[in-house]
């Protein structure tokens, strides 16, 4: 009541039966207001929550330093990655730690669709191929997906009308740029990145990460790569 004669002096000045008509407005107001306010923190909570479970490249700080810790993996076995590309990838501890570097650069996107692909063109079930086919197509190639790879215009059409009746090449374009693309750029950064370094025991730990932009290439109308020299 004292809250209510705070907020609305006018009171004083009413007759009896207006001041409790207007009182009752005044409580339901309050508490609309209050509901509103209680609604609009649950909403910023949820969504705060969801950020901060999210993977988003917005919500990681290009200031904030990353110094990912490998497993206990022999130097000699982190000595084979460097004979190519190939044999990165044949490696289970290889991807993994490949993909903590592309972490570093913003760009895991790239390493996680060519792993769908490959889970992809194993699948036999008809049902499943196009479950798995939806899920890729949402998730890596439609325009503002959340991880969406960068590929060129004309093998993304080729995949949305392949989306009709999806086969297990469908993705097979897309997923050889997307491995070109990491071949020719990311992979000789990670052979000369700290992550790597340590591994080898060629470099003590402790170096600040140097970072790049992850559309460090991109493709043409043509599907041709060009590069692009710009850093952080």
């Amino acid at each position: 009541m004292e809250t209510l004669l705070f907020l609305f002096p006018q009171f004083n000045y009413m007759a009896p039966k207006e001041e409790a008509y207007f009182k009752m407005f005044a409580v339901e107001g309050l508490q609309t207001a209050a509901m509103k306010d209680d609604s609009n923190k649950e909403r910023k909570g949820r969504l705060s929550l969801f950020l901060t479970k999210s993977g988003s490249h917005e919500n990681v700080s290009p200031h904030k330093k990353t110094n990912p810790t490998p497993k206990n993996i022999p130097a000699e076995e982190a000595l084979q990655w460097s004979d190519s590309f190939e044999d990165l990838l044949q490696h289970t501890d290889g991807v993994e730690t490949f993909t903590q570097f592309l972490r570093t650069e913003f760009s895991e996107e790239n390493i996680e669709f060519w792993l769908a692909c490959e889970e992809y063109k194993t699948i036999d079930s008809e049902t499943k191929l196009r479950s798995k086919a939806k899920y890729i197509y949402t998730v890596f190639i439609e325009s503002e997906a959340p991880k969406e790879v960068n590929i060129d215009c004309n093998t993304k059409k080729a995949i949305m009308k392949n989306m009709e009746q999806p086969t297990r090449s469908c993705f097979e374009a897309a997923q050889m740029k997307v491995y070109s693309l990491m071949k020719k750029d990311s992979y000789p950064r990670f052979l000369h990145s700290d992550i790597y370094l340590r591994l080898t025991r060629r470099k003590g730990p402790g170096t600040t990460m140097f970072r790049r932009r992850s559309r460090s290439c991109v493709f043409n109308e043509r599907g041709e790569a060009t590069a692009e020299h710009s850093a952080w």
